[in-house]
């Protein structure tokens, strides 16, 4: 899928881009290091190598099939050896220990200054230098997450001395984190405009602070991070339509504050066919589980234990819309034809269908829009730029920081109230949920099923240390039943489509292996426990 560097062999990459905007990119090669820091353009072309491949849309959309939310059903892509409890050291890859975006980072930063002052303003080079330290710190960020100490590496390391670092405690990483966000913030503009759109601004520095005060527990500094994305000089606010959202005609809109960057044939993204139904050409790699599904309340905003007018026969009617906006389920009208896993092209057991039945539709709400468009030749030739924060997270995080800081007051209800009422849910009931805990249920079922398939739930189980309880047992898929092809209508019973996986998972499971080639290269680097 993608290129993963060992330590040792990104000391030597030199990777840039630019030919004439953001997203075009040609090699660094073509450069000397001791010329290369003589222009506005060469600086802005070795800033633009720190872009590419800082992050992946296939990342935001594989990570869920980690969790209890998804199953991967091809072995050789990685996903479920981890998400079944059964990975190793040799099982490398998919945890993202790749130092490549932090090496090129080092080096631009390590180099920069070497730009004469009158071909580049110290207002520019301010800017610059914190894109490339937000994206330095977004790698720290993801590989602290996965595998707790991470060597934090700060200059541009040669062969011999990647070979010799030690892991720093997460706890240093994460006040790094913190410490440089906090720093490069005001040197990052409000917002972008032209061929600069897709860069990192002001309001994703401070989006991914909040993210990570989170995710470590620092509610007090999680809650002023998030009032300040909620107030000028920043505008977010939540897309009036959830559906509508992540097509490709309304990227960049008021709701999204930072995404990866994609243009169709040149720099192009490739997932959604891994994410498409059989019937449309894709390979269903990424099937949502019934766990999932169950997981959306029902219109009356009960959950479906909770309601008595949840129907188990019907289990799809008057459900969170937010439901059919994300899973194509059985009986879906999609694309002309009413989604039928139990029959044709997308029965449940051919080849490239969704095993558990159901399909993901968040990003191909409407799948000829990458038909020989402006977006895409086809699903796996698109211009999707993929979202990796938005403001409904925002919304949710003050909202949590305050409920776990024991400040329940009208903003939490406030802020939950918009990311629902968005969706079409009703308000949040008081009298049901008044306290603590309570309110910690809600926020954490609303993180769910807003941001369901764009990668932050296997952080928020980590985090929440909900592992053991969540991810062992059957994966499970629809019930067993026909659709009528004329109307959708569905006849279920009450046998669910077979097991598809079997999963454990212990206390070491919440932190990926260190890869056994990492530590064959680096006698200094440590496994982690249980490993």
């Amino acid at each position: 899928m993608k290129k993963i560097y060992s330590l040792a062999c990104f000391a030597t990459l030199l990777l840039g881009s630019c030919k004439k905007d953001f997203l075009d990119r040609s090699p660094m090669d073509v450069y000397s290091n001791s010329s290369l820091w003589t222009s506005k353009q060469d600086v802005t072309a070795a800033l633009n190598g720190c872009y590419s491949g800082w992050e992946y849309g296939d990342n935001v959309v594989y990570n869920d099939c980690m969790t209890d939310n998804g199953f991967d059903q091809f072995p050789w892509e990685g996903y479920e050896t981890l998400a079944s409890g059964y990975a190793t050291p040799n099982d490398y890859g998919i945890g993202r220990w790749d130092f490549t975006t932090v090496q090129k980072c080092n080096w631009f930063l390590d180099n920069v200054d070497k730009t004469p002052s009158t071909a580049i303003s110290d207002e520019l080079k301010a800017r610059m230098k914190g894109e490339a330290r937000f994206l330095r710190a977004y790698q720290y960020f993801i590989m602290s997450q996965n595998y707790g100490d991470v060597p934090l590496v700060l200059h541009e390391l040669k062969p011999a001395e990647a070979n010799t670092v030690s892991r720093t405690p997460k706890a240093e990483v994460i006040q790094f984190i913190l410490a440089e966000l906090a720093a490069v913030a005001p040197d990052l503009p409000v917002s972008y405009e032209g061929t600069e759109v897709g860069r990192i601004t002001r309001g994703a520095a401070l989006g991914l602070k909040a993210r990570v005060e989170l995710f470590n527990e620092k509610w007090s500094e999680c809650i002023a991070t998030t009032q300040q994305l909620m107030s000028a000089p920043f505008n977010y606010s939540l897309y009036p339509d959830y559906a509508e959202l992540f097509r490709p005609g309304n990227a960049n809109n008021q709701e999204v504050m930072l995404d990866v960057q994609y243009l169709k044939d040149d720099n192009s993204a490739w997932v959604l066919i891994a994410v498409a139904p059989n019937s449309q050409g894709g390979w269903s790699s990424i099937s949502p589980t019934q766990q999932l599904i169950d997981a959306y309340e029902t219109i009356n905003g009960k959950t479906i234990v909770a309601d008595p007018a949840y129907d188990p026969a019907q289990p799809y009617k008057n459900r969170d819309p937010r439901l059919d906006a994300t899973i194509i389920r059985p009986g879906l009208l999609y694309e002309g034809t009413y989604f039928d896993p139990y029959a044709g092209t997308d029965y449940y057991k051919n080849n490239n269908c969704s095993p558990t039945g159901y399909n993901v539709k968040k990003f191909i709400q409407d799948i000829d829009d990458f038909r020989n468009t402006e977006y895409g030749t086809d699903i796996d030739n698109t211009g999707l730029n993929f979202i990796v924060m938005r403001y409904a997270e925002i919304l949710l995080t003050y909202a949590e920081a305050k409920i776990e800081a024991g400040q329940i007051d009208a903003s939490v209800y406030s802020a939950i109230d918009a990311v629902r009422k968005r969706a079409g849910m009703p308000a949040v009931d008081q009298l049901v949920y008044n306290d603590q805990s309570s309110l910690r249920t809600l926020v954490r079922r609303e993180r769910r099923v807003e941001l369901a398939m764009e990668g932050l739930r296997w952080y928020d189980i980590q985090r929440w240390k909900i592992g053991e309880e969540v991810m062992p047992g059957t994966v499970t898929g629809a019930l067993l039943g026909t659709v009528d092809a004329n109307n959708g209508n569905l006849t279920l019973t009450p046998e669910r489509i077979s097991p598809v996986s079997e999963r454990i998972f212990n206390s070491k499971n919440y932190l990926f292996p260190i890869p056994q080639k990492e530590i064959d290269l680096n006698k200094n680097l440590s496994q982690n426990q249980g490993y």
